[in-house]
């Protein structure tokens, strides 16, 4: 409730990771449980990632996102392997609000816009 309430994104974005990074073990449990029933210490390893995941001075739902999950994951849909390797970079540096505002701009107009606005923005780039 004090991440959704607080005015900085930097706190949401820790527990969103969190619970990103949480779900995908709580998957792999379910995919594996007969597996690890005959692993008498998974519960204690899993609370001492989840805390490593969880506090902030470690940051680890944070690393696991950025170094594994993110690699995977695409902004909404619209970057996808056939598009130039400018935008790629482009959303990749982007913060998170900035990939949600670009999200709603894409929603908004279409990705053609979209492409219209890098593709200008890697001109003047150029330019300078």
């Amino acid at each position: 409730m004090r991440a959704i309430e607080s005015p900085s994104p930097h706190d949401d974005q820790q527990w969103l990771t969190y619970w990103v990074v949480y779900s995908l073990i709580t998957l792999f449990e379910l995919s594996c449980w007969k597996g690890l029933q005959w692993f008498p210490v998974w519960p204690y390893m899993k609370l001492v990632f989840c805390l490593w995941l969880v506090l902030p001075i470690f940051n680890g739902a944070a690393y696991i996102y950025e170094n594994y999950v993110r690699r995977y994951v695409k902004i909404g849909g619209y970057i996808s392997s056939t598009d130039p390797e400018e935008r790629k970079k482009m959303v990749e540096m982007m913060s998170p609000a900035a990939k949600n505002l670009v999200v709603q701009y894409i929603e908004k107009h279409g990705p053609e816009a979209f492409a219209r606005v890098i593709k200008a923005d890697v001109k003047e780039a150029k330019k300078s």
